[in-house]
């Protein structure tokens, strides 16, 4: 079965790993196949294993790699793909769109965070196929109120974001 790893919190705030030694811990705690893509944290790679052990499994790698708390989300290839079909926006250069990897039913509390959110011209959100999905102004992503949000303490080991367009690179090396 193909996956890929997204893992939250990689190269940002002082968190700094190098994709080939993420790639080695993933090897050696038993992956196979194993590539990274970008330097985000996605890591793509083959396991007979179910998605929830491998969660618990490397997690506990990295953590103890990186003597960090790492959080990640396991997705099947099936499921990555998902990402890339249900985009909800037309996609403009003005714009980014991001997609939420994360636990499940974690799209509805994204949602009503973002409800509550005050927005910029043209912000939006919308949940398609269990999937959140947020569209900003280039240059708002940080400043924004549902941007700020994301940075919560108590929603740090529920979601990852990437930009939709990292979903088509994964998908190319997944295939």
């Amino acid at each position: 079965m193909k996956y890929c790893a997204f893992l939250r919190g990689v190269n940002v705030k002082g968190t700094n790993m190098k994709m080939v030694d993420v790639c080695r811990v993933f090897k050696e705690a038993g992956m196979d196949h194993v590539s990274s893509v970008l330097a985000s944290g996605n890591i793509v790679f083959s396991s007979d294993r179910p998605a929830e052990e491998l969660k618990i499994v490397l997690e506990a790698a990295m953590s103890s790699y990186f003597s960090y708390e790492a959080f990640l989300f396991i997705k099947s290839q099936e499921e990555t793909s998902l990402f890339w079909s249900s985009i909800p926006f037309e996609k403009h250069p003005d714009f980014h769109i991001y997609g939420f990897v994360g636990l499940h039913g974690i799209e509805e509390v994204l949602l009503d965070e973002f409800n509550k959110s005050a927005k910029a011209d043209n912000e939006k959100a919308e949940v398609i196929n269990g999937l959140f999905y947020w569209q900003v102004p280039k240059g708002n992503t940080l400043d924004s109120t549902f941007g700020k949000v994301l940075g919560k303490k108590t929603l740090k080991d529920k979601f990852t974001s990437r930009n939709v367009n990292t979903f088509e690179k994964i998908l190319k090396i997944m295939h």
